[in-house]
């Protein structure tokens, strides 16, 4: 179908309106609406927080009596289930739209094709695909949960040119400047989880918190802190580490046999623990890891460890976009790699990445990759 301009720039603007719930709808998707009449906008809203009103009721609100006969441009299928709100299909009904364009379809069970069926059946006309592509790249967190039962994973690297993470005693505060630190501060504050290790807590102490520079989500939503998930399978980080003593929920996985001892680091009630199964080593089980902030309804995970965990993911090919962060020094080959990989035997074995997106972050250069096909 040829879609119009006008349409394509009402679509554009609906996917601008989802983009201010990046830090804020979880576990819900970011949407976007927009209504729109004889070539001109009457309405607009965006889902701000879960269980609160989603885009189309703020849009249809803007718009009052001028959504009857109008176009409903949304950047996801409209839900036609009883959540925490009523369903959308019915009040795009009520409200009498004539049509409803939407960028992608849900994948969600609850709705996946039944939101687009109820309209139809309403007498209301449905196109789909315009800026689909664009639509779910602004979800890609979610599209990944109820596809695959687990997070979409972002693993962040900081390195020098010659990929090192550390000089050979650890040394590693900072090798990427200020600008770049602030950018790893504005991701983490987009994701649901932050995903990191007993070994990087124990040796670096850090809050894993986030804190970007404009810490005000949009229509002065507060920040929602992201989840922080320790992989610690004896339970050997201690009560005192600041990862317990900053505001947010903290989950520690564990081993089964050491989910009911009392552990070293009972940090209170903003701690939980969880257990997980696994591997023939005694290592926990990275993919069950994932499937656990699935069920979680975690969309989105931003992996801050060292290599050896680094490596584990990218071996396991669980790893779905490469945040890498490089600085313009050279630590020399006895400085610390960046992942702990097992070496290939060729290099047709090699997996390959494409860039998604380069560009320079002060004076740090900032390259974000995904798994070539």
């Amino acid at each position: 179908m040829v879609f119009s301009p006008f349409e394509r720039q009402a679509m554009a603007r609906a996917l601008a309106l989802a983009a201010l719930g990046r830090r804020s709808t979880q576990p819900n998707p970011r949407v976007g609406c927009v209504i729109a009449r004889d070539g001109r906008i009457v309405g607009e809203g965006w889902h701000q927080r879960s269980g609160e009103p989603h885009a189309e009721v703020f849009a249809l609100r803007e718009a009052g009596e001028a959504a009857r006969g109008a176009t409903a441009f949304v950047t996801l299928e409209p839900c036609n289930h009883h959540g925490r709100t009523p369903p959308c299909t019915e009040a795009l009904i009520a409200a009498g739209v004539s049509r409803v364009l939407y960028a992608s379809g849900d994948p969600n069970p609850r709705v996946d094709g039944s939101g687009a069926a109820r309209l139809r059946a309403a007498g209301i006309e449905v196109v789909t695909g315009l800026m689909a592509e664009e639509g779910e790249e602004l979800n890609l967190g979610f599209f990944s949960r109820m596809r695959r039962g687990r997070p979409w994973l972002r693993l962040k690297l900081a390195a020098s040119l010659d990929g090192r993470t550390a000089l050979a005693d650890g040394e590693s505060r900072w090798i990427t400047g200020e600008a770049a630190r602030a950018d790893v501060h504005t991701w983490r504050a987009e994701s649901a989880a932050i995903l990191s290790t007993a070994a990087t807590v124990l040796a670096d102490d850090p809050e894993l918190t986030a804190r970007p520079s404009d810490a005000a989500s949009p229509a002065g939503l507060a920040p929602r802190p992201p989840l922080r998930v320790l992989l610690d399978a004896r339970r050997r980080i201690p009560a005192q580490a600041r990862v317990f003593a900053t505001p947010g929920e903290v989950v520690r996985l564990v081993a089964p046999e050491h989910a009911a001892e009392p552990g070293s680091g009972d940090a209170g009630p903003r701690e939980r623990i969880a257990a997980i199964p696994v591997d023939g080593a005694g290592r926990l089980c990275l993919s069950a890891a994932l499937a656990w902030m699935g069920a979680e309804q975690i969309n989105e995970a931003w992996v801050e460890a060292g290599p050896t965990l680094a490596g584990a993911l990218l071996q396991a090919g669980l790893v779905d976009e490469l945040v890498v962060y490089l600085a313009p020094r050279l630590l020399g080959p006895d400085a610390r790699p960046l992942a702990q990989l097992a070496p290939p035997t060729g290099l047709a074995e090699v997996a390959g990445w494409q860039v998604k997106d380069l560009r320079q972050i002060g004076a740090d250069i900032r390259i974000m990759l995904r798994p070539d096909g």
